[in-house]
């Protein structure tokens, strides 16, 4: 295979994975409550504030000693995951539960408004310019370092920390869906949720504990983010949020694996056309996409909800 081809490839996966990230967020509050929670991209852009916030008040930095720098990596990602949860959670209480019963619009523009809300937050906080961070994950070849193979094509300690905070939180979620009391409850609440309340499942909780997982991941993208990119911005969560948007209806919103493949699949998207196009057309072409699968494929790529509603 073509080396260029196949980095390309490495790139758009590792990219991909970030946004299956956020994109279980919108797939997963869509699949309960049949919201597309606009604020979600933003909790996201909060969260990696948050994450640059912390990194740099723990001096975590270059050259640092690995141990160490394992262990406050870790507790930054414990902290920001329960912030982000903390606000996302609070944002249903406050913005989209006094809601639940209204017409299907008004909680669709409390959930824009929330969304501008957020943006200005991390406007006022960080400034409307981009904040830099240093290289504290090697951009090196793992497989010459490691392995000892001169080869052009590159998997970086970088794509390989993505995955692995990335794949975990990825089965750990499908695991706790499919298999937990809590879980069984999500998938009730998504098909019936006034038969739910008469067979004795806490609605209101179960659509709580929804948006706190949904929170979290959208916390632990963040700081995936900052490290992978080294680098975040107010506005950040737009950006994010309409690929992450797109991957969940490109696999089936309120899927899973499917809002998984949707990520994927855009990441490559993503990484072909920024290499073989032009990354001004990126964002054009991502629309497009997401035009192309509600006009032709509206179910996505899976095709199945959380629970599938009569």
């Amino acid at each position: 295979m073509d080396e260029q081809l196949l980095q390309t490839i490495i790139i758009g996966l590792s990219n991909g994975l970030i946004y299956a990230l956020v994109a279980l967020g919108y797939t997963l509050v869509y699949g309960i409550i049949e919201l597309i929670n606009f604020a979600h991209g933003d909790v996201f852009m909060l969260g990696s504030m948050t994450a640059l916030t912390l990194l740099v008040m723990f001096g975590v930095g270059p050259g640092g000693e690995l141990l160490t720098t394992i262990l406050l990596i870790a507790a930054v990602l414990a902290i920001v995951m329960t912030l982000t949860a903390t606000l996302n959670v609070s944002i249903e209480r406050v913005a989209y539960r006094p809601l639940r019963h209204a017409p299907r619009l008004a909680p669709l523009i409390s959930a824009i408004g929330m969304s501008f809300v957020l943006q200005n937050i991390g406007l006022l906080w960080k400034g409307p310019t981009s904040l830099g961070f240093p290289d504290v994950i090697p951009n090196t070849n793992v497989l010459t370092t490691v392995f000892g193979l001169e080869t052009a094509v590159a998997i970086t300690y970088k794509q390989l920390f993505a995955a692995l905070i990335t794949v975990p939180l990825l089965i750990a979620l499908t695991w706790f869906v499919a298999k937990t009391r809590q879980g069984k409850a999500m998938r009730a609440t998504a098909q019936d949720p006034d038969t739910a309340g008469l067979m004795g499942i806490d609605v209101n909780r179960t659509i709580a504990v929804t948006f706190i997982i949904a929170g979290a991941l959208a916390g632990a993208a963040g700081l995936v983010q900052v490290l992978y990119n080294n680098t975040t911005v107010w506005n950040l969560g737009f950006r994010f949020g309409l690929n992450a948007f797109t991957s969940a209806v490109l696999g089936g919103i309120g899927n899973l694996q499917g809002a998984v493949l949707g990520g994927i699949v855009l990441g490559l998207i993503n990484a072909f056309s920024d290499r073989y196009l032009s990354a001004q057309w990126t964002n054009a072409i991502v629309f497009g996409v997401l035009i192309a699968i509600l006009v032709f494929r509206p179910t996505g790529l899976l095709g199945q909800q959380l629970a599938d509603r009569a």
